[in-house]
């Protein structure tokens, strides 16, 4: 578990909620912010009087120490990082009137934050783990619009010691996600409903809106939630009075008759323990209530409980109401309603509490067991903390899925770096952006399901001619972005359709079946096609002519950026052909050869692959492009081998890192991601002179998908000292000091392209799921390693003259798995 203390825990904002469903953050210092429950993107949310606080008494000696469960906000940055929001508290000043702890030390394991409170005027200790449940290869497990908030506390004095947990949400149910709040008085509030809930060994507020008409966006429901022995207050106006409630709160026979049984305790809370009334009937015009729920506890010396507190949510509408691509359409005052797939396999807030109890030992262990597969594995500490917050970016309000079970997604969540030119709130540059997506590899590795789903959508949007735009519009019905400018760029990304065959691939090996291959093949053979008599009209392999890339121009001479996909792509197209079309296989193979060939000869300039000089505007000509090798990562991914000379490879990307990896940044005409004396790789240099009049754009930016996507490119090269240094760069800038290690930013917070340092898992570990034949591949590199299998997923071990060992933790494989062991390269 990586540890955030003193300054480092300024910007930490780690994502809590399951897939497509909302989540709220928990801060480094303990509290709650970014609240975008109904979906929303907003990274600015924030509900007020929603925290956690604690009051421990005594009898012997005399004592009542009261606290809020978060520290004081640390002041700003002296220089604070540009384009990131992260390291705002939105409360700072209007903190309610009890006093914070003095400190916390924040840790993470994904999916598990755990926050550790100091405080010498508390006689007891306490912590938090937090935690949605994740689980690999099930995006249903995953997918639970809760968090779960543990509390440990342990007496560390002499004495016996009684107090109180309290938990607070506010019934935000009617808010837009946006619109500022200030107390209980909110846009949308009025005829707000808190409900007591009590059941058996449990006690909570069920919170609704019912003056909500049910397509309302805001509609929906609330849950605060304990199965500790609780007293609740349904409602409330303020957190002042919440607070006071529990300096009101009694126990009064366990005091009297010393018996602090949890029995004692539950039937001591059971009648009322405040004198203090709550209001009651639904809010007035314009307000909301708040709920609380005070936990009772009692330790003796030395002794520890926990106590546990579950927020959760349930809206069922989802609009297609963000911004779109394309030329305006007539279609007036329609709202394009979508859903939310949780809300299809829960009735409302209670149900996804019940769907979370009724299989709370299997959530809970296997959400643990992949934590500590990760944090417990012999991968190098960065890449560990890599690959366990790439689950922060598959949950993120980036992504997210609809009442149909489709997943789509956003570039990123529109923030502080997209306020130049679109506002700060919503999804950025909608819809499943292939040329984006085309680096992303944590969501369809950890749920293939979901993987395969956005390869059918995007193909079941190919235009007559072949073509594959790369922006979905939604709902799917509507006219898609056939022979029409676009945006990002103008016309179909031809890097984005050849991502399309590679990624059709990754699913075929990670076992979406030869059937679902059949189905889509002719739709992979027309994208081939359009691509083969639209840019490689001389026949000789070599692309040409105005090719839309994901820098959002077009490049226009030969380029190994657009040409290593392309290989790439033919190599896929040849072993899917094995698989479903024989005959055709022939014909790719020796259009890869071709193409390789020419490529290498027209590029190479010994030291890396440039482009020829054309004097057209974005061109890079001379330049060292850091994504020039981006086919052959693709081509390890899918084990296709090398698609260029090796030792060419390995020179291109020394010199990759030799000219980009930068360290010092002045502020430039571009976004600024890497600044002062920061170390980043940047888009593109020229290391030799021939810098373009009008460079390629954001060649000056620095990209952490493509920092990850060239680290682990080292890594399959052998050149690990190079990666290291590049995923170290990254992690020095996201410490948590300015930026949030679990919020990595381009076009938006939360960007996709960030989901590239999967590959740094696969890179290290040499793993390689082939589905269709049962074959597995790992490098001999001694250690224990998570894997995602595609239909299985645990941890491998691998020791100097043995069989691997494969412990499976969810899922299966085939029993005639054949495991294959290749050299550390």
């Amino acid at each position: 578990m990586r540890r955030y203390t003193g300054e480092a825990r300024r910007a930490v904002a780690f994502p809590l909620g399951g897939f497509g469903t909302g989540h709220v953050a928990l801060g480094g210092d303990g509290a709650l912010r970014q609240w975008q429950l109904s979906g929303v993107a907003n990274h600015r949310g924030f509900l007020p009087d929603s925290f956690f606080a604690l009051r421990v008494s005594s009898t012997e000696p005399p004592g009542d120490v009261v606290r809020l469960l978060r520290s004081a906000p640390l002041p700003p940055h002296e220089r604070p990082a540009p384009n990131v929001s992260d390291a705002e508290v939105p409360d700072a000043g209007r903190l309610p009137s009890w006093p914070t702890v003095t400190g916390t030390e924040f840790r993470a394991a994904y999916p598990f934050a755990e926050v550790t409170y100091t405080d010498d005027e508390l006689p007891v200790a306490v912590s938090l783990s937090a935690f949605t449940p994740f689980v690999p290869l099930d995006p249903d497990a995953s997918a639970l619009p809760l968090v779960r908030y543990r509390f440990t506390l342990t007496n560390t004095s002499p004495e016996l010691r009684h107090g109180w947990l309290l938990g607070t949400l506010q019934n935000a149910v009617g808010w837009d996600g946006v619109t500022p709040i200030d107390g209980t008085r909110g846009a949308g509030y009025g005829g707000n409903v808190n409900r007591l809930l009590r059941r058996p060994g449990q006690t909570g507020v069920l919170m609704d809106h019912p003056g909500l008409a049910e397509d309302d966006p805001a509609y929906g429901e609330m849950l605060l939630w304990t199965d500790g022995p609780a007293a609740a207050l349904p409602r409330a106006v303020s957190a002042e009075a919440m607070l006071r409630f529990v300096e009101t709160a009694k126990l009064v026979t366990p005091v009297q008759l010393g018996d602090y049984s949890e029995a004692a305790l539950r039937a001591a809370v059971a009648d009322g323990v405040s004198p203090l009334r709550a209001p009651s009937g639904p809010s007035q015009p314009g307000h909301t209530w708040d709920a609380a729920v005070a936990v009772a506890f009692a330790l003796r010396p030395g002794e520890t409980t926990t106590v546990d507190v579950v927020h959760a949510w349930w809206f069922p509408n989802r609009y297609a109401d963000f911004d779109r691509f394309g030329p305006p359409h007539p279609y007036g005052p329609s709202r394009f309603w979508v859903g939310n797939h949780y809300a299809r396999r829960f009735g409302g807030a209670l149900d996804v509490l019940d769907a979370y109890l009724a299989g709370r030992e299997h959530l809970d262990t296997a959400s643990r067991a992949w934590a500590d597969a990760v944090a417990g594995s012999d991968l190098p500490e960065p890449l560990r903390e890599v690959i366990s917050a790439q689950g922060t970016l598959v949950r993120s309000p980036t992504l997210f899925r609809t009442a149909d079970g489709r997943a789509y997604g956003f570039e990123g969540a529109l923030g502080a770096s997209t306020r130049n030119w679109n506002g700060d709130v919503g999804g950025s540059c909608p819809l499943n952006c292939n040329h984006v997506f085309n680096y992303e590899q944590a969501l369809a590795r950890l749920f293939p399901a979901l993987g395969r789903d956005m390869r059918e959508t995007e193909l079941s949007v190919q235009a007559p001619d072949g073509s594959v735009p790369h922006r979905v519009v939604l709902p799917l019905y509507l006219p898609q972005l056939h022979d029409v400018a676009i945006g990002g760029p103008e016309r179909p990304a031809l890097d984005g359709m050849l991502g399309a065959v590679l990624k059709t691939y990754r699913s075929v090996l990670d076992g979406a079946g030869l059937d679902w291959l059949r189905e889509h093949w002719p739709a992979l053979r027309r994208l081939m096609d359009h691509v083969t008599t639209t840019w490689d009209t001389g026949g000789d392999g070599v692309l040409r002519g105005d090719q839309p890339v994901t820098y959002d121009i077009s490049l226009h001479g030969p380029n190994m950026f657009v040409g290593g996909l392309w290989l790439a792509a033919l190599r896929a197209m040849r072993a899917m052909a094995d698989l479903v079309e024989p005959p055709a296989a022939e014909a790719y193979t020796k259009r890869f050869e071709i193409a390789r060939d020419n490529y290498d000869k027209l590029l190479w300039n010994g030291e890396y692959y440039a482009q020829p000089v054309t004097d057209e505007a974005h061109d890079f000509g001379r330049g060292c492009l850091s994504d020039q090798l981006l086919g052959q990562w693709w081509a390890h991914q899918l084990g296709l081998g090398h698609i260029l000379p090796p030792d060419r490879v390995r020179t291109a990307l020394t010199s990759i890192v030799r000219h980009n990896l930068r360290t010092g940044f002045t502020p430039h005409d571009y976004r600024e991601f890497a600044d002062g004396d920061e170390t980043g790789l940047v888009v593109c240099t020229w290391p030799h002179g021939g810098r373009p009049e009008i460079p390629l754009r954001y060649c000056d930016e620095v990209w952490t998908g493509v920092e990850y996507q060239v680290a682990a490119h080292c890594l399959h090269e052998g050149l690990t000292d190079e990666a290291m240094r590049i995923v170290e760069a990254v992690q020095s800038r996201y410490d948590g000091t300015r930026r949030n290690p679990f919020n990595e930013i381009e076009c938006g917070d939360h960007y996709v392209r960030a989901m590239s340092g999967w590959s740094l898992l696969t890179a290290y570990t040499g793993f390689t799921y082939d589905a269709p034949t049962h074959h597995l591949r790992l490098t001999d590199r001694p250690g224990r390693y998570p894997f995602v299998a595609g239909t299985a997923w645990g941890t491998v071990t691998i020791t100097p003259g043995t069989t691997p060992t494969l412990a499976i933790l969810g899922g299966e494989l085939p029993p005639d798995l054949t495991i294959e062991l290749t050299e550390v390269p």
